[in-house]
């Protein structure tokens, strides 16, 4: 092979950790407390994380007027058909053991009167199981005592490639503010977070770039459900505003708010047995759909009901008022905005994929937990649970052979990052047609071309000055990006049905004979293709 990069610095490990959120600091800890050497690597800061932008919490079952399987229903009630039963209930019952870890390591939550952790409900939900913390800030308190816990984590270190040999996962290819380098290990744990950044308007921190997708594919994983891409329904709208909007958590709603068109009318009535609490999918096509028929770009929330709504929505309140709302007076005009992916890379719930040593957990897993569309709340809890297990199970890769003796030449492909945003919030957006999504597969197919990942290109994410217009980290996030729209695409053509946060405008209705996971893998030419799972 030719290396056409030279290896600035290597290191050795038993675990590499990608991602600094939930799943990859809760995952690193349990490997690190076996005894494994680890190594996280994280592109951004100790808080640049979507678990850092979780407002509403986790949801965990509570001790008293609830139970495992209530859960599971409300879970699979929300997955549309295509949840993994046994999955569900798994994750479901591994969460109170995984919050009182956490509240050992200092996490704190919001007490209630009685002394005992406060409880809200959340769309989906049957009940009150919802556990927060700084009233809209839980992911930021969970991102704190997780930080905290004094784990090695090598920032602004963005992987590349995943190396494999004949017995699995080998190590990997990063780069660094020390250039390029190698880390020798026998297993890998993908923890990257989401894709958000596909669309034009996102929840999403800019690092939910879709890297942890694009490099399982690359390692010859497989993925699935990824045409479930999840809007949550009430993102703040400003006129005009692009990237990372605040969202307005779904736990507004749940202490009372209700929504509302530009005509005072609500946009949910008769929609959904649970109206403005009603599943994320059915809320954001009730809004779409309004928007559309009043020709309007948001609809209102009212929160003006809330007693102490500063007190109980800190954030919230903050993101308001730097707009110039004040929720306790004013409507806050919302609309969906692109929020998380319910597939990702195939695992069991232990984080294995099917590439020996390779493992997921976090947004970036399809573990069955979420089916055709997430239940609020459940994304810190599978990141707790299945972050300790895919750690735990990292221990059976020991004494596996481990080395990458060099970053050999390879091409894939890129399209400019402006014009696969256009093409995703234009075509595989809250509701889709197949002539949308052809259309956005073959402008991708006419504007992409293939070089290598390594040499630098711009990024739009750089600091001003000499370092921005070449930048390696942005190549990755580039071909990601294109990897991950060319896949997501292929699935939503695929699935000629409407299910979950899934809607064909052409195929309105879902069909029995696709109540099943679409998986799909790289064939020998680099091109997704389905690829049905043993």
């Amino acid at each position: 092979m030719t290396t056409r990069v030279s290896i600035d610095w290597e290191a050795e490990a038993d675990l590499v950790v990608i991602g600094g959120g939930v799943a990859g600091l809760t995952a690193a800890r349990t490997a690190s407390l076996r005894g494994l050497r680890v190594l996280t690597l994280s592109k951004g800061g100790p808080t640049d994380t979507s678990t850092q932008y979780a407002q509403g919490g986790i949801a965990v079952v509570a001790p008293h007027g609830d139970s495992v399987e209530s859960h599971v229903y409300d879970t699979v009630e929300a997955g549309a058909g295509l949840c993994e039963v046994d999955a569900v209930r798994s994750i479901v019952e591994g969460g109170q053991a995984a919050v009182a870890a956490l509240t050992d390591l200092g996490a704190v939550f919001d007490l209630g009167r009685d002394g005992q952790i406060s409880r809200t409900r959340e769309g989906g939900h049957s009940t009150r199981r919802i556990i927060h913390a700084g009233g809209d800030a839980t992911g930021a308190e969970v991102q704190r005592a997780l930080n905290e816990a004094g784990l090695p984590v090598l920032f602004g270190a963005a992987v590349g490639e995943i190396v494999t040999g004949p017995n699995g996962v080998r190590g990997v290819v990063a780069v660094s503010e020390k250039g390029f380098g190698v880390v020798h290990a026998p297993a890998v744990l993908l923890a990257t977070g989401g894709l958000g950044q596909l669309y034009a308007l996102s929840t999403n921190p800019p690092g939910a770039t879709a890297d942890g997708i694009a490099l399982g594919l690359w390692a010859g994983a497989a993925v699935a459900d990824l045409e479930f891409v999840q809007f949550h329904p009430t993102v703040l709208y400003t006129p005009g505003g692009l990237g990372r909007r605040p969202l307005i958590s779904e736990a507004v709603r749940g202490e009372g708010a209700t929504l509302v068109d530009t005509e005072g009318d609500s946009v949910t009535a008769g929609v959904h047995p649970r109206g403005d609490l009603a599943p994320r999918d059915v809320v954001s096509r009730a809004i779409a759909a309004r928007m559309r028929a009043l020709g309007t770009e948001h609809v209102y929330l009212d929160a003006r009901s809330i007693d102490g709504f500063a007190r109980r929505f800190p954030t919230i309140t903050a993101s308001c008022l730097a707009t110039g709302i004040d929720p306790r007076t004013d409507l806050i005009p919302v609309a969906p905005a692109a929020h998380y992916q319910c597939g990702g890379v195939v695992t069991d719930t232990h984080g294995r994929t099917g590439v020996p040593g390779l493992y997921a957990a976090g947004e970036v897993a399809r573990t069955g937990l979420h089916g055709a569309n997430r239940l609020a709340s459940n994304s810190l809890l599978e990141g707790l649970v299945v972050g300790e297990r895919a750690g735990a199970a990292a221990a059976e890769r020991l004494g596996e052979r481990a080395g990458v003796s060099e970053i050999s030449t390879r091409t894939v492909e890129f399209a400019d990052r402006a014009v696969v945003q256009s093409l995703m919030t234009t075509h595989a957006s809250v509701v889709r047609d197949r002539a949308g999504l052809a259309e956005a597969l073959k402008r991708l197919d006419d504007v992409a071309v293939r070089r290598d990942p390594h040499i630098p290109t711009p990024s739009p994410c750089a600091p001003p000055g000499p370092t921005a217009a070449a930048h390696p980290i942005a190549g990755i996030e580039d071909a990601a990006l294109t990897l991950a729209a060319r896949t997501l695409l292929s699935a939503a053509l695929a699935r000629t049905e409407s299910r979950g946060c899934h809607t064909r405008s052409d195929h309105p209705d879902a069909v029995d004979e696709l109540r099943h996971s679409i998986p799909i893998r790289l064939n020998g030419d680099g091109v997704p293709e389905y690829a049905p799972l043993p």
